[in-house]
């Protein structure tokens, strides 16, 4: 047995009814409760998996024991994932879990371009929140200014949780007449594809941190 075997055995068997792995997971459920603790400082407490910024709660139906665990664990040892008193199939619940990470992920999001248009109380800023709300995505100067702004003013954010929008050939033409120097401000939240586009439009990746 590999010590992270051991270590779910350990973790799972004592809360459990079933004394095997496969007995004891199909007593357990996703219970649908989800904390995102805004950082990547928790523990998986089934496998202790380390840097978890977002905790899925887990509960057996049996004995009414919980763990706080990632979804990939959810995933892997197939605890049941339901929808309208539903199980869902394996691919099913990778869907559902990346939805709901999405969501938190958007939250996240707007939270920051909240507090960002309280602190500055700037116009542009709350209609730059007020299209990230509708659109789920930052056009390339509402991307500039909003970067700009949450790093002068301090605020915690994820950069790679931002979408940035570049259908329209406005916003293309935006990107391409746009300073590379401002560019490098919502880097990060670019696509890998957006990122090449913008390499074609004559930008350069910012320089790597040493």
């Amino acid at each position: 047995m590999t010590r992270y075997t051991q270590r779910v055995c350990d973790s799972i068997l004592p809360l459990s009814v079933g004394d095997t792995l496969p007995k004891a997971f199909e007593e357990w459920y996703f219970t649908e409760e989800i904390i995102d603790h805004e950082e990547p400082i928790e523990t998986c407490e089934l496998c202790g998996q380390k840097e978890l910024r977002y905790h899925f709660k887990i509960q057996n139906d049996l004995t009414g024991n919980t763990l706080w665990v990632g979804s990939h664990c959810i995933l892997k040892f197939d605890v049941a994932v339901f929808e309208d008193g539903r199980r869902l199939t394996a691919a099913e619940a990778t869907k559902k879990l990346h939805k709901l990470t999405e969501k938190m992920r958007l939250d996240s999001c707007i939270k920051a371009l909240q507090k960002l248009a309280t602190a500055e109380n700037n116009q542009l800023l709350q209609s730059a929140l007020e299209y990230y709300q509708r659109n789920k995505k930052l056009t390339p100067k509402f991307a500039f200014v909003v970067f700009w702004r949450l790093k002068a003013n301090n605020i915690d954010h994820n950069p790679s949780f931002f979408n940035i929008t570049l259908k329209k050939q406005k916003f293309m033409g935006d990107l391409r007449e746009m300073e590379t120097a401002r560019v490098h401000f919502f880097w990060a939240a670019l696509s890998a594809s957006q990122r090449r586009l913008a390499i074609e439009l004559g930008h350069t990746p910012p320089p790597a941190r040493k």
